[in-house]
């Protein structure tokens, strides 16, 4: 496939996440896998001033072709390399997410839809500064057998067979921790044992293997 189709998607799934309120001004990044690397929005990024040709090629020696990518270029580098099923990686700065991040709490079991994430939680992966190589190894690490990852005092991380995939996840997630938070407000939430997330995720058919179909 040539890599207008897929400049294209991120340029519009920049400008969804801008809509939904997920991003603003200049945070988060996006990229998808091509042949040779991957494609990333680069640094400075928003949807007023994103167009398929800002978008830097990523060689898989690291090389940039096409101007600075994105800060975090090793991090989705890391997530692309390591799980291989994956070909789009979507970075916000949510509020809930955020919020949940800062408290460097997981997402448990408090909803089934938990388990949509491929375990009975969504970790939240240990501290590490934005830009740096360890903030990737610690979202690999955190994304093991899941498809969503919180980053400590920071933001979270979506990842799917496609951008879409990678999107609607992004929107799921966003949506619990936000309802977790407002359910923390009331009292402490009566958390769903391991057996029923077991159930719950045999019947979304692909549970524990880190990407589920979409």
């Amino acid at each position: 496939m040539d890599e207008d189709t897929p400049r294209q998607a991120i340029v519009d799934t920049v400008k969804r996440l801008q809509d939904e309120g997920f991003n603003h001004g200049n945070s988060g990044n996006v990229s998808c896998r091509i042949a040779g690397g991957m494609l990333i929005t680069p640094t400075g990024a928003n949807s007023a001033n994103l167009t398929p040709s800002r978008l830097v090629r990523v060689e898989a020696d690291g090389g940039a072709i096409g101007g600075i990518p994105s800060s975090e270029w090793h991090m989705h580098a890391a997530i692309l390399d390591a799980y291989r099923a994956a070909n789009a990686v979507i970075h916000t700065h949510a509020d809930a997410c955020v919020a949940l991040a800062c408290l460097r709490k997981p997402l448990p079991s408090f909803h089934y839809m938990v388990a949509a994430f491929g375990g009975a939680d969504v970790r939240c992966a240990r501290y590490a500064t934005f830009g740096t190589v360890d903030l990737g190894t610690s979202a690999v690490e955190a994304l093991k057998d899941r498809t969503a990852c919180l980053l400590a005092n920071h933001g979270m991380i979506a990842i799917g067979k496609t951008l879409e995939a990678a999107f609607q996840t992004t929107v799921k997630f966003e949506t619990l921790a936000r309802q977790y938070l407002m359910a923390l407000q009331g009292g402490e939430p009566v958390l769903l044992p391991e057996e029923e997330m077991l159930r719950v995720g045999e019947r979304y058919g692909n549970y524990g293997t880190g990407l589920l179909p979409g």
